[in-house]
């Protein structure tokens, strides 16, 4: 019985093997000596590439919804409370429900006098036909 060549089995090179097969072959037997050069390098400059070609187009996603919101006329702004009398500015009917009065300093201090250890639980009310989760 023969024993088994310690060469490997390369094809000659016909006219029939393209240039495509020729550097596939090249690249996989490169592939093993040189693996972040020429496998771990092309994967992060394509992702590192894709984020910048994508900025662009998750720009306009939010630029196509931000058109989408309706701007309101004067009258409408009027009918809403939106703008005053003249059609200029806040509302005087708008209130808010709380202005932070003074320094933060004392909005913190106004914050840690609440106390917070005595609260209760309320389920919010339903609407008719709504689950609520309870079994």
């Amino acid at each position: 019985m023969p024993t088994f060549q310690s060469k490997t089995f390369r094809r000659t090179t016909t006219a029939s093997s393209s240039l495509g097969e020729r550097l596939g072959a090249l690249y996989r037997a490169k592939l093993p000596r040189h693996p972040f050069i020429l496998f771990g390098l092309p994967f992060i400059s394509v992702m590192v590439a894709a984020s910048f070609a994508l900025t662009p187009a998750t720009a306009l996603r939010y630029e196509r919804y931000d058109r989408k919101v309706q701007q309101l006329s004067q009258e409408e702004a009027m009918e809403l409370g939106l703008k005053g009398p003249d059609g200029e500015g806040e509302s005087i009917k708008r209130n808010p429900r709380r202005r932070v009065v003074g320094s933060e300093r004392e909005e913190y201090y106004r914050l840690m006098a609440k106390d917070l250890d005595n609260w209760e639980q309320k389920r919010v009310q339903r609407f008719k036909g709504e689950p609520d989760g309870r079994l």
